[in-house]
């Protein structure tokens, strides 16, 4: 990357814990990710493998939130990295010292382990297009046999995608389900599959929550029906990927 070109990025990055573009909703007491708790416990309980043992690498983790729940959950063979000091600074102030600060493909090409799963969680719509195929294709490098890929992005099929799209300065693109199975598959991925981002219930609000967004969402989905014959929209802002070397 042209480091001039990059350069108000790397400002806007070097303060992002400031900018509360993170870090935000950290709590002080024992439970630091309390809101974020059931959205990734889940996403643990669904999408990453039961073997322990399992080498899981976050790119781009900032603070931590996702290595937090996997150590919770029994995963000890885990690393992060991101590129901004702010967000590595704080996990490292909330325990999660396997965070390191550096460059994504540097990491990758320094790992001496491969891995059996890879997080890349709201970061690859950062990048432009090019770069975008330059990770993935680290990435796929980096990955054991059936190893996994576990991405979160900005969903510009969603009714309120572009707010995330829009959201932070640094966002590059958007995607739909229909294109990001176009550069995973392009790429060598396969099983590719894309997840809504339904609220969960936990409780008694987000239950209610959910049944609104069920509801509130129908209207949406027959006119979309209607239009295409096509049954199967992922309406939320962003959107869960999963897909397999």
């Amino acid at each position: 990357m042209n480091p001039t070109k990059q350069n108000w990025k790397q400002r806007l990055y070097g303060s992002y814990v400031s900018s509360k573009q993170a870090g935000a909703n950290i709590q002080s007491d024992a439970s630091p990710f309390r809101q974020v708790a059931p959205y990734i416990r889940q996403l643990i309980r669904n999408h990453v493998p039961r073997d322990k043992s399992l080498r899981i690498v976050d790119l781009a983790c900032g603070h931590g939130s996702h290595l937090y729940f996997l150590k919770q959950a029994g995963y000890s063979n885990i690393a992060g990295i991101d590129i901004s000091s702010e967000q590595v600074q704080l996990a490292h102030q909330l325990g999660i010292d396997e965070v390191v600060e550096g460059d994504l493909l540097q990491f990758l090409a320094n790992e001496k382990q491969d891995a059996d799963v890879v997080l890349l969680i709201d970061i690859i719509e950062h990048l432009e297009r090019q770069d975008v195929f330059e990770l993935m294709d680290a990435v796929m490098e980096r990955l054991n046999p059936g190893g996994r890929v576990i991405i979160h992005v900005p969903n510009a099929e969603g009714l309120y995608g572009m707010r995330i799209r829009y959201g932070d300065f640094t966002h590059e693109l958007a995607f739909t389900p229909r294109s990001i199975k176009q550069v995973l598959t392009t790429l060598g991925f396969r099983n590719v599959e894309c997840f809504e981002d339904q609220p969960i219930a936990h409780g008694l609000a987000s239950s209610i929550r959910r049944v609104i967004w069920k509801i509130g969402t129908l209207p949406h989905r027959l006119l979309l029906t209607a239009e295409t014959g096509s049954r199967h929209f992922i309406l939320s802002q962003n959107m869960l990927v999963v897909a397999e070397k």
